[in-house]
C-alpha cells in the first residue's frame, strides 16, 4: 500500500502529460449546396455536440448532386444526405445503401401553380403545360396526382425547365410545375411577385415519405461512430427547434451568403419540418413508398424495409 502511495502521483502526472485523444474523423456529403435543409447539422457542429461525442464531422457540398450516394456506396465517404424515394430507386439499381437517418420527415415537395392564375383545382390542369427537372420520380407524383383529379398523364405536356422551377412559373414559360420544394421555391415565388398556389403531394394520392435521409454504406451500419453522430444530430435538431432565431443567426455567421430574405423565410418553414429523432425509424413507410415506385413502374420489386434501412 506505501508502495501505491508512492507511485500514484507519478501516474497521476504521467497521464495528465498524455495528449488528448484525437476526434473520430466523419465525412458526410450533403445532397446540394448548403441550405436550410442542413439545419440540424450544422447547429450540432456549431454548437458542440459532435465534438462532445468525440467526433470531428466534415460537412462537404457536392459539385454534382447526383455523386454523393454513389460515393457512400463506393466507400468514398462515410455518410450521404439523400431522399427517402431515390434511395429506393438506388437499392433497386443494386446500390449497397441502407438509410441510417432522417433530416427532414415530410415531403416539401409539392404541384405549384400561381396563386391568381386559372388553376384551381388539379382538374383545371387539362391541356396545360408543367414544368419539371428530373424525369422518373417527378413522373411519378404528377401520374398519382393527375388520378387523383381524374385526368391521365396525356391531358397535360410535360416541359422539362431543368432546375429553374419558380422563375419559369413566374415568367409564364408553363402553367405549373412538379417538383418545387415548398420551404424554398414557394417563397421564392412569392419574393418574385408572383405568389403560388400549391398542391401537396401527400394530398393528392402519393403516400407520405421522408423528404431528407442519411444513407450509408449497407455494410458500415454497425460502425460505431453513427449512434455517436445520430445523438449529437438530435441535439443539434433540438437546439433549431427551441431557439430558431438564434441558430439562423449562428448558421449565417458562418455562412454569411446566405443571409437574405429568401434564406430567412425558408429556415422558418423548415424548422417545423426537421425532423426532432432523426435516428427513429418508420419500416411502414419504405414499404409503402417502395409499392408506390413499383407501381408506378420505376422499380422492379418492392423490398421489404430492411432492405433499406438500418438502425445503427
Amino acid at each position: 500500500m506505501k508502495l501505491l502511495k508512492s507511485l500514484a502521483p507519478a501516474l497521476l502526472a504521467a497521464a495528465l502529460a498524455l495528449p488528448a485523444q484525437a476526434a473520430d474523423r466523419l465525412t458526410v456529403l450533403l445532397d446540394w449546396a448548403v441550405n436550410p435543409d442542413h439545419a440540424a447539422l450544422f447547429a450540432a457542429r456549431a454548437q458542440g455536440y459532435f465534438a462532445a461525442e468525440g467526433l470531428e464531422v466534415e460537412l462537404i457540398a457536392p459539385s454534382d448532386p447526383n455523386d454523393p450516394p454513389k460515393l457512400v456506396a463506393a466507400g468514398k465517404a462515410d455518410v450521404a444526405v439523400s431522399y427517402q424515394p431515390q434511395l429506393v430507386l438506388l437499392v433497386d439499381q443494386g446500390l449497397p445503401l441502407r438509410r441510417i437517418g432522417t433530416l427532414v420527415d415530410t415531403p416539401l415537395n409539392c404541384l405549384a401553380t400561381i396563386a391568381d392564375g386559372p388553376v384551381k383545382t388539379l382538374a383545371d390542369l387539362k391541356g396545360r403545360r408543367i414544368g419539371y427537372s428530373i424525369a422518373g420520380f417527378e413522373d411519378a407524383l404528377l401520374g398519382a396526382m393527375l388520378k387523383d383529379a381524374g385526368l391521365a398523364p396525356g391531358d397535360v405536356e410535360l416541359v422539362n425547365v431543368n432546375f429553374a422551377l419558380a422563375t419559369s412559373l413566374a415568367s409564364g414559360q408553363v402553367d405549373a410545375v412538379i417538383g418545387a420544394f415548398r420551404n424554398f421555391e414557394i417563397p421564392e415565388m412569392r419574393l418574385l411577385g408572383k405568389p403560388a398556389r400549391i398542391f401537396a403531394v401527400e394530398d393528392h394520392g402519393v403516400p407520405a415519405y421522408d423528404e431528407l435521409i442519411l444513407v450509408a454504406a449497407a455494410d458500415k451500419t454497425a460502425d460505431p461512430r453513427l449512434p455517436r453522430f445520430l445523438r449529437a444530430l438530435e441535439k443539434g435538431a433540438t437546439h433549431v427547434l427551441n431557439h430558431p432565431d438564434a441558430a439562423f443567426a449562428q448558421f449565417v455567421q458562418e455562412h454569411p451568403e446566405l443571409n437574405d430574405d429568401l434564406n430567412r423565410e425558408a429556415w422558418t418553414l423548415t424548422v417545423p419540418r426537421l425532423a426532432a429523432s432523426p435516428a427513429a425509424l418508420d419500416p411502414g413507410r419504405f414499404t409503402r413508398i417502395a409499392a408506390f415506385l413499383k407501381e408506378a413502374g420505376l422499380i422492379a420489386e418492392a423490398l421489404p424495409a430492411g432492405a433499406y434501412a438500418a438502425t445503427p
